[in-house]
């Protein structure tokens, strides 16, 4: 029971972003009529935390490296043109909805001889305070729910043009403060996971004007299930499957212009179809579709071929976001974006915008979400982000 209610507290505050519009998603359901939408424990992991993604449509994958591509694609840190640099991000959550939840990320990078680069983030997630009751309403506590992460990287060339990297993360979830519910005892969630990424850039030609075309794949959150009760019940993290490709076009000295396309996919198995008519040893039978109640490898495979519906319904479990980004003397930059999820996945679909103004030693990005309908929790959703050349501050600091 208390494990229903704590995926609940989680998942609808994730969920809510995607809640379908009724009158298109029924002409979209999947066998049975049934919306099939996938759903994992801690999807605060895979929620974009910085303002220049954020403006692009939540693509990032193939993008030129900064501080934040840690979270997007570890091995683009090899890359990095400056040897230090510090990103802080704010993004306040679903505020149509609530006004205390919000997400906090801090991430840090240093590249060291031999071609590496090390760096490290914390992404810091709180639910707002929250008011538990039992079955028949009666208050039976208050919390503020809150997740974390913490990451260590290692990105490394291995190639003039080619690089590799990993993430190593640990997640805690706490979702109920050890609240108890008809005596049964709940904890914190904790996990541990890892990043596998690569990334590919190559200069070329097109039109008479140089241009950078980049590849980026990153298979993130790859770990153990977590479980916020004694009982044992433990539940997928979101590893997710990253990969798209980027170019960026010189358009003259002063202006550059930069396309990209992410493809998204969970790696997690896609919840089957039970006969609730057939119930065997107290279990419903699976009429299409597979057993979820896998362990963590055979549900990264099977997530090809386990959904009811077949390829079809694989195919929609692909999100797709989409950007471009411009920059005029390397100084100011316009963002814009679209990021689609199928109807029966949940029915994100929402444009962004953002911009970015760089000097000296810092940066500072801002994007804007607009979502394709009205009454959509994720409307007006501002996100903040600052980024600091280290090593140009530390000359600038000795020079005066």
């Amino acid at each position: 029971m208390m494990k229903n209610q704590i995926s609940t507290l989680v998942l609808s505050a994730f969920t809510l972003i995607a809640l379908p519009r009724t009158s298109q998603a029924q002409d979209q359901t999947n066998l049975l009529g049934q919306l099939n939408t996938i759903t994992t424990a801690v999807p605060f992991l895979i929620i974009s935390p910085d303002a220049r993604a954020g403006g692009m449509g939540d693509a990032g994958v193939a993008s030129s490296p900064d501080a934040n591509s840690i979270h997007w694609n570890p091995s683009k840190l090899a890359f990095v043109e400056k040897k230090m640099g510090f990103s802080i991000s704010y993004t306040p959550w679903l505020r149509q909805l609530v006004p205390d939840i919000n997400l906090a990320y801090v991430s840090f990078y240093n590249k060291l001889k031999g071609d590496q680069t090390i760096g490290a983030s914390l992404r810091y997630f709180s639910l707002g305070n929250i008011t538990f009751t039992d079955n028949v309403g009666t208050e039976i506590g208050q919390f503020n729910p809150a997740e974390y992460a913490f990451d260590f990287v290692y990105a490394r060339k291995l190639s003039e043009n080619f690089s590799g990297g990993i993430a190593l993360r640990y997640i805690h979830s706490n979702l109920t403060g050890g609240i108890n519910v008809e005596n049964n005892a709940t904890k914190a969630g904790n996990s541990v996971a890892a990043d596998i990424s690569a990334y590919y850039r190559t200069d070329l030609e097109i039109g008479q004007k140089d241009a950078v075309l980049a590849l980026g794949l990153n298979i993130s959150n790859i770990g153990a299930k977590i479980s916020y009760t004694e009982t044992g019940v433990k539940d997928f993290i979101p590893i997710n499957l990253r990969l798209g490709p980027s170019l960026k076009i010189k358009l003259n000295e002063y202006n550059d212009l930069t396309f990209l396309v992410d493809f998204n996919k969970l790696l997690v198995p896609t919840p089957p179809i039970y006969d609730p008519t057939n119930i065997q040893n107290g279990e419903q039978l699976i009429l299409f579709g597979k057993d979820p109640d896998v362990g963590v490898a055979e549900g990264i495979f099977n997530s090809f071929s386990d959904a009811p519906d077949g390829g079809k319904e694989e195919l929609r479990e692909i999100n797709i976001a989409s950007g471009l980004e411009y920059w005029y003397d390397n100084q100011f930059a316009f963002r814009a974006g679209y990021f689609y999820e199928h109807a029966t996945k949940g029915n994100r679909k929402y444009f962004t915008l953002g911009a970015g103004l760089k000097y000296n030693v810092f940066g500072i990005d801002f994007a804007y979400l607009i979502p394709t309908d009205q009454r959509n929790p994720l409307e007006n959703t501002l996100r903040f982000s600052l980024l600091f050349d280290l090593n140009s501050l530390k000359k600038a600091e000795t020079t005066e």
